[in-house]
């Protein structure tokens, strides 16, 4: 519990920079929003006077729309990161952890082990079970990575090499079941500590509007189901004079999982 819950902290801990960052960037005052009938009037706030956002500045008000939004979002995290704070600061570790008693040092091991696995042995188990893999177009799966697996392009053959060589147990195009659709993840993973899921999308044609629009979608059924970028999403892209490189594969993987 306590390793789970240092992860979160980081992770929110990073949200709260990016945030940071970006409220550097936008409009002073704020945004305030009169329900006027069917209309909604925009005002701008600032030093204490009011101004009038006529609907031909549109690009202003949604600049101040979305301060407003980040800046909730960053008291939500900052609320949230100190409650964490003060349980990881006043957690008492016990004398045994719980995980510990299933090691193979452990004089409990002979006699749980029957009974419970330990988080690495249960990952272990689950990364080599057998699934049923995305049965479309088997032909396209042409690209070699680890241990034999073959992918359909060779960024996700870096991607799965990478989490291999890393040790991050793993599934390539695994199905997932969202609002009654079936998914193929790229990478549906675990995470080698906690053993939380996360999910790994590639979108490696960006260049091309069909592909887009139907990265969006799927972007969008992740996250009406609980599965967020940033979160427990992994997403990356490419372009034909943009490739995925080594560096930001491997910087994602250290963020999430190391």
């Amino acid at each position: 519990m306590y390793l789970k819950t240092q992860n979160h902290y980081q992770k929110l801990t990073l949200e709260a920079t990016k945030i940071k960052g970006q409220l550097v960037h936008l409009p002073e005052g704020k945004l305030i929003c009169v329900q006027n009938g069917n209309y909604v009037k925009w005002y701008h706030s600032l030093d204490g006077h009011n101004t009038y956002i006529p609907k031909s500045n549109l690009a202003f008000a949604e600049k101040l729309a979305v301060k407003t939004y980040l800046s909730q979002r960053l008291k939500e995290l900052q609320q949230e990161l100190k409650a964490l704070d003060y349980y990881l600061r006043h957690h008492k570790k016990s004398e045994i952890c719980a995980d510990s008693m299933l090691t193979h040092t452990s004089p409990f091991a002979p006699l749980l082990t029957p009974y419970f696995k330990s988080v690495n042995e249960e990952l272990y188990s689950w990364a080599n079970e057998s699934y049923t893999p995305n049965p479309t177009h088997p032909e396209q799966l042409i690209h070699k990575s680890c241990m034999n697996l073959r992918v359909r392009s060779k960024s996700e053959a870096h991607i799965g090499m990478c989490l291999y060589t890393s040790k991050i147990p793993f599934r390539y195009e695994a199905p997932l079941i969202l609002d009654g659709h079936i998914l193929y993840p790229d990478f549906t993973i675990r995470h080698p500590i906690t053993g939380e899921f996360y999910y790994w999308e590639h979108f490696g044609l960006m260049d091309h509007e069909d592909y887009r629009r139907n990265a969006f979608s799927k972007l969008q059924l992740f996250s009406n189901n609980g599965i967020f970028p940033g979160i427990n999403l992994i997403t990356t892209y490419e372009t034909k004079n943009h490739p995925l490189s080594h560096e930001t594969i491997e910087t994602y993987i250290q963020l999430y999982f190391l």
